[in-house]
């Protein structure tokens, strides 16, 4: 059972993106509405839950683990689950272990998750006007984000900001935000906004800013030189010579990336999505619950899925609209 996990394409499936809440302090427009329905506390894998599907994911090859959310840090006791991840670190099975977050909870747990093992994060932040973004996070808190930032530098965390690209929103900030950045030593990564979730008042398409208008826009300020480098993740890189930083590019519309897809994302109740952009699942729980003494029928469900993987999503925003449209928020598989 300790074979390499191998979709139907011939993508080896080396990184595990686990969200382990659906909760989130935040309400990000993009993410989900206003008045969240979130699931009953009972319905969710517990911690211990959490670490053995993640031990069976690293067992079959897994080399990257990603906590997500909604904001992973708001679950209570979450540190014993970071904590009980080092071993894997330790041992050498798996390579890095990392999180998203909005950093609203780093000033409180960024040296716990240091001390874990942790070496990298992403912060997920779309503006540095403080009533752009009360306004894009409806619930969320500037000040007690850059406090998190100051925090998690302190730790020794390596930081990059993910902005969603924003048509009408944060195009003016593009040069602000890029600076910042670079004074801080902070890499930034632009993500193309996604057709997820009950639109609402929300236009997915009115919001849609293109990733080639964003490198456009660098190519008219610095001098941009493509890298070949990857994080194991589905951005491509630039680096922008001028202040020597490295710019990122999350493609899921202009340019799909899914010919490398290495990942698989697990909600916090157990579903195992292949896919942001389908709604196909497997429902992982039955295999772990009904056999409490051994991994083997969760690696088998495991396996079963992966052997599932489709070949690619099918978000589209070529025709004037918001193709591919995906109904659960993406709070719900965390992104």
């Amino acid at each position: 059972m300790t074979a390499p996990l191998i979709d139907p394409f011939a993508r080896a499936i080396t990184y595990l993106r686990l969200s382990v809440t659906d909760r989130c302090d935040f309400r990000c427009v993009y993410c989900m509405s206003e008045n969240m329905t979130f699931l009953p506390k009972k319905e969710l894998l517990t911690l211990e839950e959490l670490d053995r599907m993640c031990s069976s994911f690293v067992n079959m090859g897994v080399k990257k683990l990603r906590i997500t959310g909604g904001e992973p840090l708001v679950r209570r006791g979450i540190m014993t689950f970071f904590q009980s991840m080092t071993r894997h670190l330790e041992s050498g099975a798996l390579a890095e272990l990392t999180l998203t977050t909005n950093g609203s909870q780093l000033e409180k747990y960024a040296q716990d998750l240091f001390d874990a093992g942790v070496r990298r994060i992403n912060i997920s932040m779309d503006t540095i006007d403080e009533q752009k973004f009360a306004d894009i996070t409806r619930w969320g808190r500037l000040p007690q984000v850059m406090r998190g930032i100051d925090a998690a530098q302190k730790a020794g965390l390596k930081i990059k900001i993910n902005a969603v690209a924003l048509k009408g929103f944060n195009e003016d900030e593009l040069p602000t935000i890029t600076e910042w950045c670079a004074e801080r030593n902070m890499d930034l990564t632009w993500i193309e906004v996604m057709p997820m979730g009950d639109l609402g008042n929300e236009d997915r398409f009115g919001q849609y800013w293109s990733l080639k208008d964003v490198r456009k826009a660098y190519e008219d300020h610095y001098q941009v030189t493509d890298l070949a480098e990857s994080t194991g993740g589905p951005a491509r890189y630039v680096r922008l010579e001028q202040t020597g930083q490295k710019i990122g590019f999350i493609t899921p519309m202009s340019h799909n990336f899914c010919e490398s897809c290495n990942r698989v994302r697990l909600t916090c109740t157990g579903e195992l999505y292949t896919c942001l952009g389908q709604e196909g699942m497997q429902d992982l729980r039955p295999a772990m619950r009904q056999h409490p003494d051994t991994d083997e029928a969760l690696e088998q469900a495991i396996r079963a899925a992966i052997g599932l993987k489709p070949k690619g999503h099918d978000f589209d925003y070529s025709r004037q609209r918001a193709d591919g449209q995906m109904s659960r928020h993406m709070s719900h598989t965390g992104g």
